[in-house]
């Protein structure tokens, strides 16, 4: 990542591809592609991040042949769009599903948790009918559906796969939380005060 903290980035990757006899008479590229794909496209590299598709590949198309195996293997360099992400940074999404511990938000390729107690500096309660998470003072209601903005503050890449990442997520600081409220917020900060006269 060159010191630079971004959610998405480039990463060049190289390894060693198998490309199978039954398709010896197609291009070897695109052979390799769809190799490196299925191999890569959903899978966490520990120090990389989740890589979420192949780009670009150059093979080379001298290859070797390992006894007992009748295909060939070949040096691949290829790109790879990779997420990662990064404790600190704030982000948008949508919510996707309320439950009565928080709500589940979609960023990027994942979903990252803001847990009851993370949703606003208010009393939360859970509608189960609804399916919505209720401000007890603000009078404000959280649904799925609802785009949001949210600071991450925790990632764990545990796991090699998608479903193995888990993001936590907080919206109780200042222009954080459903974007409708934020713009209430604004609107309010903004509002000309009256000054009393004597």
């Amino acid at each position: 990542m060159h010191g630079e903290e971004l959610m998405y980035y480039l990463a060049t990757i190289s390894d060693e591809v198998r490309i199978p006899p039954n398709r010896f008479n197609e291009k070897l590229e695109d052979v390799a592609f769809d190799s490196l794909r299925s191999m890569y496209e959903g899978v966490v590299i520990k120090g990389l991040g989740l890589i979420v598709a192949i780009l670009g590949v150059k093979v080379s198309p001298v290859g070797k042949i390992v006894p007992g195996d009748g295909a060939t293997y070949h040096k691949a360099k290829f790109e790879a769009l990779v997420y990662a992400p990064i404790e600190g940074e704030v982000v948008e999404g949508e919510v996707v599903e309320v439950v009565d511990f928080g709500a589940f938000v979609r960023i990027g390729p994942i979903d990252g948790l803001v847990h009851i107690s993370q949703v606003a500096d208010d009393y939360i309660s859970f509608d189960k009918k609804k399916g919505e998470l209720l401000c007890k003072q603000a009078r404000r209601k959280l649904s799925r559906g609802d785009s949001v903005r949210a600071r991450i503050v925790t990632v764990s890449m545990s796991g090699m796969r998608l479903n193995e990442i888990k993001v936590g997520l907080t919206m109780r600081q200042p222009f954080l939380g459903k974007i409708d409220w934020i713009i209430e917020d604004l609107k309010k900060e903004k509002a000309p005060t009256k000054v009393k006269e004597k």
